[in-house]
């Protein structure tokens, strides 16, 4: 919508201009200006209107599915730092890694994979 806008904007700045250009011509006249001036007011008026109109964004939800092949068993998962026991909630996915926070010490640090061979 805001392409049209600025199209529409710059066709009657655009005639607003020829039309105050061309009352100074032999057939022109002080209609001629008047015309010039309100189309170069509305289009402007119309660029005024799009910029002031406020984006609204939604944030991107961003959803991580692990499928592990066969019947896997999970270890529980211990902080780095005082070894306490981490839930699923106090892992949180940052900049596309995974970021730990501890509740108990609130160490923040990033899981790593070890290799399994």
């Amino acid at each position: 919508m805001k392409t049209v806008g600025y199209i529409a904007s710059a066709i009657l700045i655009f005639f607003g201009v020829i039309f105050i250009w061309g009352a100074f011509g032999a057939s022109g006249g002080p209609g001629w200006i008047v015309v010039g001036i309100l189309s170069v007011a509305v289009g402007m008026g119309i660029i005024l209107l799009i910029q002031r109109q406020t984006k609204v964004e939604t944030p991107a939800q961003v959803t991580l599915k692990v499928d592990l092949p066969g019947n896997v068993a999970m270890d529980a998962m211990k902080c780095k730092s005082c070894g306490g026991t981490l839930g699923s909630e106090d892992i949180k996915l940052v900049n596309g890694a995974p970021v730990v926070t501890c509740p108990f010490c609130k160490s923040v640090y990033q899981l790593t994979e070890e290799p399994k061979w």
